[in-house]
């Protein structure tokens, strides 16, 4: 009886435990849905009386990974593939929308404002609140933190800030970076909460911002990584980040990324690279700092009478070694392809395609990139996909 009753004792500590321990093998993503819009032969258009748009959670310790749950919520794909982001405890997430059918004319788009917030940890998951930003809400980030978001506005060419208290998210001002001329395009933090970096579409510059508690404020630091930089991306070892260049889309000639290393004072551009395709839509930096996973439409969004069009997108991998960024890895993805993230271990890397409104699951062990042949469906086009970045 004494052991049986050890026993019991042993197994209820455990639990408790278990109860109380930071949740760190939760493991999901969650994806931005764009129901509103098709590509017909190389041409985006409205879909007629569209169903709504959708957020889907991903279980990434699932073989293959798999949808746990879903929820309604405006998004859109016009934009870096970075336009939601997760809390650290993966409790909340926050998702932008900087298109919207314009409702004086349904064939059209519209720029939007709407930032929704999502309760991941409800079942199933619910929209807490919907906010708004700036004109054209586009690339958003959460402080590693998890007390405060920001926004970058493609049209208006600011920064929305956001505080965040448990579950609820407050609206905390608005910063200026160029402006209307400058544009917007996605905003990146660094891991120690004190720095972000802007991506400006419109005048070619990436700009530094200076965070101090709540108090958010352009530095008046600007980089040019190259022609209309949009997605970007900080390591999670804050020593660098790596921005995207959207040049070569309409003429077919190949883009590029850029590194920016960050332990220089001031930050600076230290090496470009080509990634043999026309742009570079998506990107994503691995958990352990090594290599960037690189989406490339490479024409496959275009015309198949176009002379740029291809039928396969790229993944691209880059590492990142020292200053120098280095091509290792590519393989063919499917088509209007956008956003890709990694699981925490950096071994498998999902791939969404509006087209097939489908991600594709990759491996990769440090040398070789494999597709795996699993395909993850989701209910739209999956616009843009995210992490919790601890």
């Amino acid at each position: 009886m004494k052991m049986n009753f050890e026993r019991s004792i042993a197994l209820v500590v455990v639990l408790a435990l278990l109860a109380f321990a930071p949740a760190v093998d939760a493991q999901i993503a969650v994806s931005a849905n764009d129901n509103k819009v098709v590509n017909v032969n190389g041409t985006v258009k409205v879909v007629p009386n569209p169903p709504p748009d959708t957020v889907s959670i991903i279980d990434l310790k699932a073989s293959p990974p798999r949808v746990i749950g879903e929820v309604q919520a405006p998004v859109s794909v016009a934009g870096p593939p970075l336009s939601i982001a997760l809390t650290p405890d993966e409790s909340l997430a926050i998702v932008t929308a900087s298109n919207k059918v314009d409702p004086t004319d349904p064939t059209k788009q519209t720029p939007d404002n709407r930032v929704t917030v999502i309760d991941l940890k409800a079942s199933p998951p619910k929209v807490l609140v919907t906010l708004e930003a700036g004109k054209g809400a586009a690339g958003i980030s959460i402080n590693r933190q998890g007390t405060l978001a920001l926004v970058s506005n493609m049209v208006d060419g600011t920064v929305s800030v956001f505080t965040i208290q448990g579950k609820t998210v407050t609206p905390a001002g608005t910063v200026e970076v160029g402006g209307v001329k400058a544009g917007g395009g996605m905003v990146a933090i660094a891991p120690d909460g004190k720095t972000a970096l802007v991506s400006r579409r419109d005048d070619h510059k990436v700009s530094v911002l200076s965070i101090d508690g709540t108090k958010v404020e352009y530095t008046k630091r600007d980089m040019t990584p190259g022609v209309r930089p949009i997605v970007l991306d900080i390591a999670s070892n804050g020593a660098f980040a790596v921005v995207g260049s959207l040049a070569g889309g309409p003429t077919g000639d190949n883009d590029s990324i850029s590194l920016i290393d960050l332990t220089a004072k001031p930050p600076r551009v230290v090496d470009t690279i080509g990634v043999l395709g026309a742009t570079a839509e998506g990107l994503k930096i691995s958990p352990d700092s090594s290599v960037v996973a690189v989406v490339v439409h490479n024409g496959s969004n275009r015309a198949k009478e176009s002379p740029f069009y291809n039928d396969a997108g790229k993944l691209v991998l880059v590492r990142v070694t020292g200053k120098t960024l280095s091509r290792v890895a590519e393989a063919p993805i499917g088509h209007w392809s956008q956003g890709a993230t990694f699981s925490p271990d950096s071994k498998t890397i999902l791939v969404g395609n509006m087209v097939e409104k489908d991600y594709w699951v990759f491996q990769w062990d440090g040398r070789t990139l494999r597709d795996t042949g699993q395909r993850v469906k989701v209910n739209g086009g999956p616009a843009g996909i995210r992490t919790a970045e601890k």
